[in-house]
């Protein structure tokens, strides 16, 4: 496939001696973890659990590379200078914009694919899938086979799928793409995201979204019966994503109700490398 260049994306430098213990203790990836050539997802969250940030990061020399939406840098840059205090950390936007991602044989051919010269996306690994990320211009391919991808194998992103503020990280299955730890003690939000995991109280998960015909318009409401169950988000011809409540869809289904987005007969499928399936009643959804 070509090298997809992804315009809006941005980038921001994290370094100095205490960078890792830094970024440890704020966001929801476990820094300490990362392999040399992996990117991973992570956010940075409200005191209630929810996303305020979300990004790619991975390690870049001594420091760490974290890629976010270009419209997010600069806020996520000053909400990182307000935790930092006193700490030995250094924050500064990286002089190179956009991003570059190939996959499949191109990026089975790549070499030398650690810090800055390329990364793979661990959501990708997690579906089978080899894909790169190289910060700046490295190609002219169409943003839309990038979306094609994304959305076939069930991988959101923050303004297209869902409001920052308005998810928690199981809602985009962050539990699941290696984005959320719960292992390597506090960070903000920490308390609201593990006591959804012990208690198993995620409802909204992502799904994958396919119709016969053309799918209405992002923001388009899913709906049983005349009652919702989500909202579509990326959509490109007859496939895209949502994030649906899978008790209020897996019931439907199970009943054989049929699920529309607006007006147009849907059909919902979790992403396989979930390992998720549609509960079948509310009292399987609570179990």
């Amino acid at each position: 496939m070509p090298a997809v260049f992804l315009k809006d994306r941005s980038l921001l430098f994290v370094s100095g001696a205490e960078a890792q213990s830094f970024l440890q203790n704020l966001i929801t990836t476990d820094i300490s973890a990362l392999g040399a050539d992996e990117a991973r997802p992570g956010a940075l969250l409200t005191p209630q659990g929810k996303i305020l940030f979300d990004f790619m990061i991975w390690q870049d020399g001594d420091g760490y590379m974290i890629e976010t939406d270009a419209g997010q840098r600069d806020s996520l840059l000053k909400r990182l200078t307000m935790y930092k205090l006193r700490a030995a950390v250094t924050l500064a936007p990286s002089t190179e914009e956009g991003v570059t991602v190939c996959w499949g044989e191109d990026a089975e051919d790549s070499q030398g694919v650690r810090g800055s010269q390329g990364v793979r996306d661990s959501r990708f690994t997690k579906a089978g899938i080899t894909l790169i990320r190289r910060p700046g211009k490295l190609g002219d391919g169409k943003e839309a086979l990038y979306d094609a991808l994304r959305i076939s194998h069930g991988i959101v992103t923050s303004g297209s799928d869902f409001a920052l503020q308005d998810a928690f990280p199981h809602d985009v299955l962050m539990d699941f793409n290696g984005g959320l730890s719960f292992r390597k003690g506090c960070y903000v939000g920490q308390e609201v995201v593990s006591r959804m995991q012990h208690r198993g109280t995620a409802r909204r998960r992502v799904v994958t979204v396919s119709a016969a015909t053309a799918l209405p318009e992002t923001g388009t409401e899913i709906t049983a019966a005349g009652k919702p169950v989500g909202t579509l988000g990326s959509v490109e011809g007859g496939s895209g994503l949502a994030i649906v409540r899978i008790d209020r869809a897996g019931a439907a289904m199970a009943a054989g109700t049929p699920l529309l987005a607006g007006e147009t007969p849907v059909s919902l499928i979790l992403p396989a490398w979930s390992g998720l399936v549609f509960p079948a009643s509310a009292d399987e959804a609570s179990a």
